[in-house]
């Protein structure tokens, strides 16, 4: 079964997307999916061809993806917070047949972009019906060279994927979802399109996160279910105006991108009034761990959960994480950073772990990401931008730990003619990066520390007074 097929199977209703008060059933989101695909049909994308869109969380988010699989094209987002660099990096490792963006955005520079309003074009073409194992998003994440990684999804692993969770966390069409993060990330564009789409939940879409706006939408709209960090969920209890009367409606979130510790997990079940559990996935492995509904509390919490179906793991000798299953990205659209990842089936996360009865829990990482908020970012990428700057004779970039967000990018910078945060921001502005990968805390030192290996000493950086603050 091909994704179009997967949701246009759901049952109908009449609130099936929520967004900045509008309220699009499910007959307008399919014939704005079709008129959407007609558009595409006529710029030339069939099956299999790529089409790039980079638009904020929206309808019109929603409805590029519907229209791609309409088509059997693939579908290949990109986050709006891009920069030009990002953005033109992705595009030369994609080729894709049609772009489509939002005005003002990075994508729309180039040379015949369409807006999502010139693409509705009339009766929708005939559906398409790809095999499972046919690609159906090309999903980019940072790596820890700095080059963006296309990640290769299929209907199959997709769709299968979508059916599980609807069962491992006990979801149907009563239930309700708020999603603040990008449709351009994996769990956005799981957990905001396929799973609701899939199940005729409503979904409820926020362009950024807003704790005190979450906070109306969850009380307005009765939602039950949230994915996302620890942050997100901090953000509501601590907003002005927070009661737990206001959250009753939840039932169950589902935690990632940073640990979820049992204190957490306490306070969140206690003043949001959910069950609250953590999960396990990546772009290139979307949600492979996670707890069932009904299992034990201390498991949902103490551990990232267990695999599902026919997923399975296992630790390397260096303690790294290693999962294949259907789920699991086919590839990159770089075949030398395929081979790096992808050894006879099983993906190597870069994560470390152990097992215990088969439950995962995860308890580091082997490369240099920092995830903020969600956000995977490169350390190296900021290092080469930061050491590009005239002034600057050596950076070192790392993760500092932070309540909130799980981590913030830290830069430590030798520059004997000075060089401070605002001077840094003005240069990654300059450089068309996005603003995630700014650090947030800088300092400069006079030399670099090394380890007895030569290497720089990140750990040792982690720990300077001034860095624990």
């Amino acid at each position: 079964m091909g994704l179009h097929d997967l949701l246009a199977s759901a049952p109908a209703r009449a609130d099936l997307v929520v967004t900045d008060g509008r309220r699009l059933s499910t007959a307008e989101v399919d014939a704005a999916a079709g008129s959407t695909a007609a558009g595409l049909h006529e710029r030339g994308v069939g099956r299999g061809d790529p089409v790039a869109f980079q638009v904020p969380n929206g309808p019109d988010a929603v409805v590029l993806f519907r229209a791609c699989w309409r088509l059997g094209a693939v579908a290949a987002p990109l986050h709006d917070r891009l920069g030009a660099v990002q953005v033109a990096a992705a595009l030369d490792q994609l080729g894709p047949v049609a772009c489509v963006a939002s005005p003002g955005l990075p994508l729309t520079d180039v040379s015949g972009t369409a807006t999502p309003a010139d693409l509705l074009a009339g009766d929708a073409p005939p559906a398409a019906e790809p095999a499972p194992y046919e690609d159906a998003l090309v999903m980019f994440t940072s790596g820890s060279t700095g080059a963006p990684k296309g990640v290769l999804h299929t209907h199959g692993g997709l769709a299968g994927k979508v059916r599980q969770l609807l069962e491992v966390h006990g979801l149907d069409g009563d239930d309700v979802v708020l999603m603040p993060a990008p449709l351009a990330h994996v769990s956005g564009l799981i957990h905001g399109v396929l799973v609701p789409g899939a199940a005729g939940m409503r979904t409820v879409l926020m362009d950024r996160w807003d704790p005190a706006a979450a906070l109306d939408l969850i009380e307005a709209e009765g939602v039950t279910y949230m994915v996302g960090p620890p942050t997100f969920f901090l953000g509501l209890m601590d907003a002005p105006g927070f009661s737990p009367t206001r959250t009753r409606s939840l039932r169950l979130l589902s935690c990632g991108g940073t640990d979820v510790t049992p204190e957490f997990a306490e306070r969140a079940g206690s003043e949001l009034g959910a069950v609250v559990k953590r999960s396990y996935g990546s772009t290139e492995a979307p949600t492979v761990a996670t707890s069932r509904f009904d299992d034990p509390p201390d498991r949902m919490t103490t551990t990232d959960g267990r695999p599902f179906g026919e997923t399975e793991f296992r630790i390397g000798d260096d303690g790294e994480v290693w999962v294949r299953g259907p789920e699991v990205a086919g590839g990159y659209l770089d075949p030398d950073q395929t081979a790096a990842s992808f050894v006879d089936g099983w993906f190597r996360t870069g994560d470390l772990g152990r097992l215990d009865d088969g439950w995962l829990t995860v308890t580091g990482r082997l490369d240099d990401r920092i995830i903020r908020g969600g956000e995977n970012i490169s350390a190296h990428e900021v290092e080469v931008h930061l050491m590009a700057h005239p002034a600057v004779d050596a950076a070192v970039v790392v993760g500092l730990p932070d309540e909130r967000l799980g981590e913030r990018v830290a830069a430590f910078v030798v520059a004997p003619d000075g060089f401070d945060l605002d001077v840094c921001r003005a240069w990654f502005d300059e450089g068309g990066l996005t603003r995630l990968m700014v650090p947030e805390y800088l300092e400069l030192v006079g030399e670099v520390p090394l380890t007895p290996t030569g290497k720089p000493d990140r750990a040792g950086l982690r720990d300077r007074p001034g860095a624990r603050r």
